[in-house]
């Protein structure tokens, strides 16, 4: 792939079929769905759930998955380098070198990373778009799965171009928004429908600036702020330390010095008398 790849996803085609999801879930082996710490309904995103169906008024069904951007704000805040931004487009997570900080869970603007309590070793959880496939030449589970083709996929360049042109064809139906193509820094995930879309982010405006910038200006000072908690606990350990040593020295040079016998002392004072 030369070009980095991009999902468009067409909200007015989607009828909420969810085999996306389930494509989605034989993939990943993910299972069945399991409620996970803080999560509001079965059919939220989750550790067993990539991706997901968000049902509106109006016979609305909004996708929501990963949004892959072209500047993840998860990846510049991972201090480990487990999640890492592809030339083809994807987001990827590499479960050997996560730490489990759950910074990314934090610093995602689409809310989209999930935490796997339920095993011994946790690990973050979410869409990588398929990775493995696209390598060996294939597409997306998602979309592959789609019978309406609302999920459909393609080069970044020609996704925009297909979702600009729709907006233009149907100006009465879509809102007049590609979300993605500049939100953040822009996404590899795009989105045009007939509502608002802004639920599915922090904030309805998200502006246009990659968050990453942001993310650093805390990150950077990481270093030099656990250099000075190092220092200070290393302090503290070696006081603490040599307090104690010189508590079990005096306690064992107590423990040395012998015992007087009373005989001795009679014969002491019977010399002293004696030479009175």
């Amino acid at each position: 792939m030369s070009e980095p790849m991009a999902i468009l996803t067409d909200v007015t085609r989607c009828t909420g079929c969810e085999k996306c999801v389930d494509a989605c879930k034989v993939e990943y082996e993910l299972g069945d769905d399991r409620p996970w710490r803080g999560q509001g309904a079965i059919d939220d995103l989750s550790a067993s759930r990539f991706t997901t169906i968000v049902n509106k008024p109006g016979n609305h069904h909004v996708r929501q998955q990963c949004r892959h951007c072209l500047e993840p704000a998860c990846a510049s805040a991972c201090i480990v380098g487990a999640l890492q931004k592809t030339p083809e487009g994807p987001v990827i997570y590499d479960a050997k070198k996560c730490m489990g900080c759950r910074y990314c869970l934090m610093a995602c603007p689409f809310d989209i990373p999930r935490y796997d309590w339920d095993r011994a070793v946790p690990y973050v959880r979410k869409c990588t778009m398929c990775y493995d496939r696209l390598k060996e030449g294939g597409i997306p589970a998602c979309v592959e799965a789609c019978p309406e083709e609302a999920t459909i996929f393609g080069t970044r360049a020609e996704m925009l171009a297909l979702a600009k042109q729709r907006l233009s064809d149907n100006p009465d139906l879509y809102v007049q928004q590609v979300y993605g193509e500049h939100e953040v820094g822009g996404t590899s995930v795009l989105m045009i429908a007939s509502i608002p879309l802004g639920f599915l982010a922090w904030k309805d405006n998200l502006g246009n600036q990659p968050l990453p910038d942001l993310t650093w200006a805390s990150l950077k000072k990481v270093p030099g702020i656990a250099l000075g908690v190092g220092g200070l606990m290393t302090g503290v350990y070696w006081i603490v330390g040599r307090r104690m040593k010189l508590a079990a020295e005096s306690a064992e040079a107590c423990n040395t010095i012998e015992p007087t016998d009373p005989a001795d002392n009679q014969q002491q004072e019977s010399e002293s008398n004696h030479d009175q």
